[in-house]
């Protein structure tokens, strides 16, 4: 470190003037600021942010006691229950790293992130009892613990673990003297991306990330304090956008929800008084044209973050209609979830509805604690001109960034090249600095907010003993903003059905990475062989999911 002459002198850190940032903090200060403030609401059950705050430190010794040791992954496949929201402060607490499964993904994905990860302990819904049973059959290193979270709400399912959590939250000790992280630099959470040739790589984040991108929430967000969070983002996407930790720090109420189910949440909004909500476009179209829908626009409406593809037109004024208000963000999951946002300016609000929705459609600019989001020249690592038409790569820079992919020396050195995170989405600047998504140089298809590998559809295609080539893009869909369409070329003589081949995938894939539509014929490609997937999105106008 350089020297700063006579200010370096006598000046050092101490543990009166430095503490690791840790959004640990933020549950410190709600519990003893308001301890009586509800922090939690399901299905009849309420919690104080007291209460949660003791619970995270029982189920924190409970794992201290069972082994847990700093640096060890703490896997959980929940729904949005309180227990998915105290388990982000708990884990923390007893110095592991929190793994949140998807809980969309079938038993040989899951298994290969609980090998990949090493989780010493999983908690388990008794939803997923059956997904997880499998997945602990096929792992190839050793088992973890299995722990129940019997939520009352569901009807179904078997416990298959060694203790209840409930029962493991009684047995910890209220007064455990919980581990802070040495360095903001320690790992907090492990998250997996979708992959783009097979397994996918595992992204580790820090505290530093995860107490910046709590408090940017509240600033791009505007929640303010005592927000009320309806949990209509699944927990295990990206920690939640990290929202457990922003509602902590903002001393909020958690309104939890194990499925989004309209008629619920048109329930929920006027019971809890809900100011606050995140989701993927599909979330929002949904609630838009449920039949229970409210009709006009509220006087004091819902604010609602919305990510995964660049909200339709008729999303941002279907919104407005029932009463919640949009705001676009951007990220990834290396990004902690949304790290840029398309800020508003003033006088937006008085514009006509299509002009309105236009300029809120960007990706935008960065979150107010990241450093930069901005459009390059990959080659030159150049800004483009801020002309919204020269194309470059969308990156980011700065603390909310994640620490690499675990295990993978190569990809982390490759995503980072340059200095910058390069994101794999192409765009372009506006006028104004502002963020356009165009392309995804990734082949990433985002359906419903799930980011689904063309490749990796690609591959089970491939097996299909009737196809020669084969190739995937994204298709617009009203529903899902866009879902995998599959182009096959057959190989001679051989005859195949566009159901035989949907079944073939259903039998291999998730349900929501199969492909919704098959396309025969050929396929073009270029001299060298390879599919030119540009000429297959013109076709089925792959932009419009996109950029439209």
């Amino acid at each position: 470190m350089t020297s700063q002459g006579h200010y370096s002198i006598g000046l050092d850190k101490n543990a009166a003037n430095y503490v690791p940032l840790s959004p640990m903090s933020f549950l410190v200060r709600s519990a003893s600021v308001y301890p009586d403030h509800t922090s939690a609401v399901y299905e009849g059950r309420t919690f104080t942010w007291s209460q949660t705050y003791e619970r995270c430190k029982r189920f924190a010794s409970f794992l201290a006691a069972r082994g847990i040791r700093r640096g060890d992954t703490v896997a959980a496949m929940l729904p949005n229950i309180p227990a998915m929201n105290e388990l982000h402060f708990a884990v923390p607490m007893a110095a592991g790293v929190l793994n949140a499964l998807n809980i969309r993904l079938d038993a040989a994905a899951i298994a290969f992130q609980l090998d990949h990860g090493g989780a010493k302990i999983i908690l388990v819904d008794p939803e997923f009892s059956g997904v997880i049973s499998d997945a602990l059959g096929l792992m190839k290193g050793s088992r973890p613990l299995v722990i129940d979270v019997d939520d009352a709400a569901f009807d179904g399912g078997k416990r298959i673990g060694e203790i209840e959590y409930e029962a493991a939250v009684a047995y910890g000790d209220p007064a455990f003297a919980w581990i802070k992280p040495e360095d903001e630099w320690d790992a907090i959470s492990l998250g997996y991306t979708s992959g783009t040739t097979g397994n996918p790589k595992g992204v580790v984040t820090h505290y530093r990330g995860a107490y910046l991108n709590a408090v940017s929430n509240i600033l791009a967000g505007g929640l303010g304090t005592h927000p009320i969070y309806l949990w209509t983002l699944p927990m295990f996407h990206c920690n939640g956008w990290c929202f457990p930790w922003t509602i902590a720090a903002s001393a909020g109420v958690n309104v939890c929800l194990r499925k989004v189910d309209p008629a619920k949440i048109f329930e929920l909004i006027p019971k809890h008084g809900v100011t606050h909500m995140c989701g993927a476009p599909i979330v929002y179209n949904t609630l838009i044209n449920a039949p229970g829908a409210p009709k006009g626009k509220a006087t004091k409406p819902v604010v609602g973050l919305i990510a995964g593809a660049a909200p339709p037109v008729a999303v941002l004024e279907g919104a407005e209609n029932i009463g919640i208000k949009l705001t676009h963000v951007y990220g990834l999951t290396e990004v902690y979830g949304p790290a840029s946002v398309c800020a508003e300016q003033p006088g937006w609000d008085n514009l006509p509805a299509e002009e309105r929705a236009q300029l809120k459609r960007r990706q935008g600019v960065p979150y107010p604690l990241q450093e930069a989001v901005t459009v390059l020249d990959p080659e030159t690592m150049q800004e483009v001109p801020r002309d919204g038409e020269t194309i470059g790569e969308v990156m980011f820079r700065g603390n909310i960034v994640m620490k690499g992919y675990l295990k993978n020396e190569a990809a982390t050195k490759e995503a980072f090249e340059g200095g910058w995170f390069h994101t794999g989405d192409l765009g372009v600047l506006d006028q104004f600095g502002y963020v356009i998504i165009k392309d995804r140089s990734k082949d990433i298809i985002i359906s419903g907010g799930e980011n689904i590998s063309s490749v990796e559809v690609e591959d089970v295609l491939y097996k299909h003993p009737a196809i020669l080539f084969a190739a995937v893009v994204a298709k617009p869909d009203p529903k899902w903003g866009e879902v995998p369409c599959a182009f096959v070329e057959l190989k001679e003589g051989a005859t195949a059905t566009e159901a035989e081949i949907l079944a073939y995938c259903k039998g291999v894939l998730p349900g929501f990475k199969s492909p919704k539509s098959v396309i025969f014929g050929f396929i073009p490609k270029t001299s060298t062989g390879k599919i030119q997937k540009f000429a297959l999105r013109d076709q089925v106008n792959s932009a419009k999911a996109i950029s439209a």
